[in-house]
């Protein structure tokens, strides 16, 4: 039956339309409503918080498995708005144009939204007049309320042509419509450009899972009292999945222990399995359980890695249509499956008992096709499931992949399969990875044990492939690196080079981070023993690997490292500039923060009590973890830092027993003795010893431009004038020291004019030094100078050259200085209370996952408030934003 409407010059604007659609089919009012939410429907409030940002977009996107809670969660944010929303359920799958419009249109309609007749009505279920989207987007472009439309369960559109329609009319229907689309899948609409844009909520299904706290409360609603460290456990077994809590709330109700029954139910016997087991697995043919249950070892599966696995060769056709009949398998794109977690565990369990033995053998398979095909990291996993150490080590090495354990991308993926006990060494390659897995963790006793067994096998067989030989170069050179033995990684290198020469350019090519851990490593090496302008090469050279992701970790070293030669150098700003292109570098790829010396905090704690920030020096320093002990770079940096900061707060005997390291190391480094030396000569200058203070230097003098200026202020204070100048001629001469170095050494030529009465060359001078510290916002060599600058700074111009950034609050010699009176900028829009927790974290240079885990919310949410304070603050980057806040007195 076919309606027709006809339309005259006196027909209204909102017209008559058919209450059937092109098909012939009645409208049912059950598709044009929300679902009702059940009396133990969980309101939860952060989800909600994230629908509102629906808007400020024009598509949101509510993305998650079957049971999830996407439906009933739209249809409670939905009920609280107060524009019109037009709700559509797709529940059947919609091939043609027509009927989607047609149902569309009812749908806004049925919302109270006038639709003029003009617009049309598809009268053929296959196609629409073109002329329909544009009148569409014209009208509801023209409206002053804006529309919200839900189009639920959208993945039952498969034709291409309706997803271009609708991209069409929400692009040109402005700000007005609001499109949320309730998905199982990704929708064919341009997402790329909607997320480059900001134009796009998405809400997925980790989102989606339930959390600890969120479970105990809809348990509540059901009656049942678990706590939040159970609810826990709890999630973990159903991934959050809010049918499957649901399903063991229910089946909870019906045992005499409900607690008990939820913190210790079988999987493979429990309601959500009779559940699974029933609507999934005993729905399917024999073939296709049979492929369920093995593909139940993997976290992951493609169709070749399922055929391995079940030895035929229909995966293809079984997992796509596994796929479109139940959100259980779920398609990762690219051909990749996985299973829902509580599905992968109820069918483990079954294999277990249908097949018992065969799960080793299934794991073997798998890492046998993933060796060729697939991730080195699940290979490995594989074949430790297996119990197949031998193949698993051969593999790393062979695959010249044994570097990606320093790289940070799978290190603890590629190591745990060897953690777990010691079994007798079979051949150099589990050697070879027992020892990069305990070089990794800084342990260099245990590792050079297994190196130096690795290192006699290969001598004793000639046939070892190049590939573990360059894997044990490698792996030398890093011991070299943490015993502080340069020679030792020069040998490492030069072997590495030769070994290199052999390997094909093809495998080389598919790991950079082999030559830029190398370069990493002996840069270290060279600056330890004070080569600096050797160890800048190597360390420039890694710092520009190309690679990416691979070569995030040794970028950012080889960057840390180089701002540390920066320091010493006497460049603070250099250095502090090196490490927050450090930081970004390994953050731009999202990677975790290594368990590692973290030397640029060391560095930037160094530069921090050269500004007299000694609170975030102080906090930079506690920050730190124990393998910063275990690197003699880190050890010798992190004791020049706190001897200082110990200098600074008048500490003197503190500041003495933190310039000796104590570190075990083979060869001894000049700038780390240097600067012990330096620290002992201020601290006797400090407590009146002034020849003492020289006695200290003279054996290093020569060796640091900070030494010598050490050693010039050392012989100024014990009345030798003439020795001190000429000491500072030298380092002028040198024409190399930065600024932290000229500005001591100017100070000190100040206060030898001083001494003998010319206070014109003395207030000269300490104008030079003032512009100069000002850019790097150097204080503590001033506030080192001694009382006799006090006055001088006092006077005019000094006074305002010295003014807003030389020690606020208060003069070098602790009067009150004139700054202290000034007004500090002022922000015009004021930093909320999480806006200021975040830059507190972002200035000790955590990382935003670091910041995300200390603040106990998600890396997007740090990075929206980040987003937020570098707007407030007018800066778009991480260290500018520090700066800026810091002037403004909020750190």
């Amino acid at each position: 039956m076919v309606s027709v409407v006809v339309v005259s010059e006196e027909t209204p604007r909102e017209a008559v339309v058919s209450c059937v659609d092109p098909l012939g089919d009645p409208f049912l009012r059950t598709r044009f409503v929300p679902p009702e939410r059940p009396g133990t429907f969980l309101r939860r409030e952060r989800l909600v918080r994230h629908l509102d940002q629906a808007s400020a977009t024009p598509l949101t996107m509510v993305n998650g498995s079957a049971g999830a809670g996407k439906t009933l969660l739209v249809a409670e944010w939905a009920a609280q708005l107060s524009q019109p929303v037009a709700w559509l359920t797709l529940d059947r799958v919609v091939r043609g144009p027509g009927v989607f419009w047609a149902h569309l249109l009812q749908a806004l309609r049925t919302a109270g939204v006038p639709l003029p007749v003009e617009i049309g009505s598809p009268a053929d279920a296959n196609r629409v007049n073109h002329t329909l989207p544009t009148r569409l987007a014209a009208e509801l472009g023209s409206r002053d309320r804006p529309v919200v439309v839900v189009l639920d369960e959208y993945d039952r559109v498969t034709a291409p042509e309706i997803s271009q329609q609708l991209d069409f009319v929400l692009h040109h229907a402005g700000p007005v419509l609001r499109l949320i689309l309730v998905t199982r899948t990704e929708p064919l609409l341009p997402l790329h450009r909607y997320r480059a844009a900001g134009e796009m909520t998405e809400i997925r299904g980790a989102e989606l899972a339930f959390t600890p706290e969120e479970t105990v409360a809809l348990l509540e609603l059901h009656g049942l009292d678990l706590s939040v460290e159970a609810a826990g456990t709890l999630v973990d077994r159903t991934g959050g999945w809010a049918a499957g809590l649901r399903l063991c709330a229910l089946a909870a109700q019906q045992s005499p222990d409900p607690e008990l029954y939820l913190k210790e139910f079988e999987t493979g016997h429990s309601t959500i399995a009779d559940f699974l087991l029933a609507e999934v697995l005993k729905r399917q043919t024999s073939q296709t359980q049979d492929l369920l249950l093995r593909v139940s070892v993997l976290d992951r599966f493609c169709a070749d890695l399922v055929n391995a696995l079940t030895e035929r060769g229909d995966a293809e056709p079984i997992l796509a249509g596994l796929h479109r009949e139940n959100a259980f398998v779920e398609h990762l794109g690219h051909g990749w499956y996985r299973l829902h977690p509580l599905f992968r565990e109820i069918l483990r369990a079954h294999l277990r008992e249908r097949s018992p033995g065969l799960e080793p053998e299934l794991h073997r398979r798998a890492a046998r096709w993933l060796r060729h095909s697939g991730s080195l990291a699940e290979m490995l996993a594989h074949g430790a499931a297996a119990g197949d150490r031998e193949f698993t080590s051969r593999a790393l090495v062979d695959d010249l992949a044994i570097g990606q354990i320093f790289t940070g991308l799978r290190a603890d993926d590629l190591a745990e399969p060897f953690a777990d006990g010691e079994p007798e060494a079979t051949s150099p390659a589990t050697d070879l990875v027992r020892a990069a897995r305990d070089l990794s963790r800084y342990d260099l006793d245990r590792g050079l044990v297994h190196l130096r067994h690795a290192e006699e096998q290969l001598a004793a067989d000639a046939c070892e492939p190049t590939a573990a030989r360059l894997s044990c170069a490698l792996l030398e050179a890093l011991a070299a690196r943490l015993a502080g033995c340069p020679d030792r990684a020069e040998q490492a290198a030069e072997a590495a080079r030769e070994l290199l020469r052999e390997i094909p350019s093809h495998l080389l090519d598919r790991h950079p981070e082999l030559s830029a851990l190398l370069l990493t490593h002996l840069g270290s090496t060279r600056l330890w023993a004070g080569r600096f302008t050797e160890a800048r090469a190597a360390l420039t050279t890694a710092a520009r690997s190309p690679g990416g992701a691979a070569t995030a970790l040794p970028r950012k070293e080889s960057l840390e490292h180089l701002a540390l030669i920066d320091y010493l150098d006497g460049w603070p700003g250099r250095a502090e500039r090196k490490v927050v292109a450090a930081t970004t570098e390994s953050e731009r790829f999202g990677l975790p923060q290594p368990a590692g010396p973290e030397l640029g905090r060391l560095v930037l704690a160094a530069v921090a009590v050269d500004r007299d920030d000694l609170g975030q020096a102080r906090a930079l320093l506690d920050q730190l973890s124990d393998p910063v002990a275990r690197d003699p770079v880190a050890g010798a940096v992190r004791s020049v830092a706190a001897a200082r900061l110990f200098l600074a707060r008048g500490r003197t005997h503190a500041a003495l027993a933190a310039a000796d390291p104590a570190l075990s190391t083979e060869v001894a480094s000049p700038w780390a003795r240097s600067h012990a030396a330096l620290i002992a000569s201020a601290v006797h200058l400090a407590e009146g010893r002034p020849d003492a203070a020289a006695e200290a230097l003279e054996p290093v003098a020569d060796e640091q431009p900070a030494c010598a200026v050490g050693a010039a202020r050392a012989r100024l204070a014990a009345g030798d004038r003439r020795a001190a100048l000429h000491l500072l001629d030298a380092v002028l001469a040198r024409g190399s020291a930065g600024p932290a170095v000229t500005v001591r050494a100017t100070l000190v030529r100040a206060q030898a004019a001083h001494m003998v009465g010319d206070v014109a060359t003395a207030r000269r001078l300490v104008a030079r030094t003032l512009v100069e510290a000002r850019r790097e916002k150097l204080r503590r060599p001033f506030l080192e100078a001694g009382p006799w600058i006090g006055p001088l700074l006092a006077t005019a111009p000094l006074r305002g050259l010295a003014a807003g950034w030389l020690v606020p609050g208060r003069a070098p010699d602790g009067d009150p200085s004139p700054s202290a009176t000034e007004p500090a900028p002022v922000l015009v829009e004021q930093l909320s209370g999480r806006e200021r927790d975040v830059l507190r974290r972002l200035a000790q240079m955590m990382s935003t996952e670091d910041i995300a885990a200390d603040l106990f919310v998600s890396v997007n949410t740090v990075k929206t408030h980040l987003k937020s304070a570098y707007r407030k603050l007018s800066v778009s980057r991480r260290g500018d934003a520090v700066r800026r806040a810091r002037e403004l007195r909020l750190l």
